[in-house]
């Protein structure tokens, strides 16, 4: 298992191009929200604007289309009970505040089925799969998925240890030829061949919508064409960077996870040679 530094980072953080355009850096789907949780929408829309996505588009339901435009007017909406054009992506993630209903059942089964490439799963996502465990042999090679703690023993089964649950997420990832960021104190990365741990981030981000941020982080990071592993490292990493930034304006107790994504700038430039 290798710790993730600021080194590991500078060797596989890609400079912006000064003469890029937009349609350099991708175009991610987020697929989050419903009724009585939009915030987790728009947390992870912004967050994935902030981490350098060229695009972003949400697909949220009809009625909960207000939220976005108010909120992030950079970007875009589709419907969610409209038939989308996945295709058109280049990375998609699914599961924050979406809920666990047959709609969102339905909504996984077809992403899975429809797109070929990585797809970042949480939260409701990862409900869902719990549910229904045939899905995760569905799931597109290199797909991510990041559980916390319980939402991982709700996957794989209750662990008595933190190092018995990274041993099951090791042959977890292996099975289901996947990578899983296992949300922890020090989160761990594994894609079943290599592991890692993360050495940013403090109790600040023990609140909710922290995931929500790392979702869209992550995204924007496969976006970009990075590979999912090297997505997830850097995508946690940077999540961990920007929450220890806030820590100069705010404690632990009273860090918001808004304060977070404004901070992502600052990470950046911390991480450039």
């Amino acid at each position: 298992m290798k710790n993730i530094d600021i080194h590991t980072i500078q060797l596989l953080f890609k400079k912006r191009s000064p003469d890029s355009h937009k349609g350099n850096h991708g175009h991610a789907l987020v697929i989050a929200g419903s009724k009585d949780k939009m915030g987790a929408a728009i947390i992870s829309a912004k967050s994935a604007l902030r981490a350098g996505a060229g695009l972003v588009t949400v697909a949220v339901p009809k009625k909960e289309r207000g939220s976005i435009f108010n909120a992030v007017p950079e970007a875009m909406v589709v419907f969610r009970e409209d038939k989308t054009d996945v295709e058109k992506y280049a990375a998609i993630a699914i599961g924050p505040g979406i809920g666990a209903d047959k709609a969102a059942l339905q909504k996984i089964t077809l992403l899975t089925q429809h797109f070929q490439h990585p797809i970042v799963f949480d939260a409701d996502a990862l409900t869902i799969l719990a549910n229904t465990q045939s899905l995760l042999y569905k799931l597109p090679f290199k797909s991510i998925l990041t559980p916390h703690v319980k939402e991982f023993d709700r996957l794989f089964g209750n662990q008595k240890s933190e190092s018995e649950r990274r041993q099951v997420a090791i042959s977890k990832a292996i099975e289901y030829k996947c990578i899983i960021v296992l949300k922890e104190h020090q989160t761990f990365i594994t894609d079943g061949i290599s592991s890692f741990e993360n050495t940013t981030g403090n109790s600040g981000l023990a609140k909710g919508g922290s995931g929500d941020a790392l979702t869209g982080i992550i995204t924007a990071f496969l976006a970009q064409g990075y590979e999912p592993i090297n997505a997830s490292i850097l995508g946690v990493y940077l999540h961990g960077l920007a929450a220890d930034i806030t820590l100069k304006t705010q404690s632990p107790e009273s860090m918001l996870i808004t304060d977070v994504i404004e901070n992502l700038g600052q990470a950046f430039y911390q991480i450039q040679l």
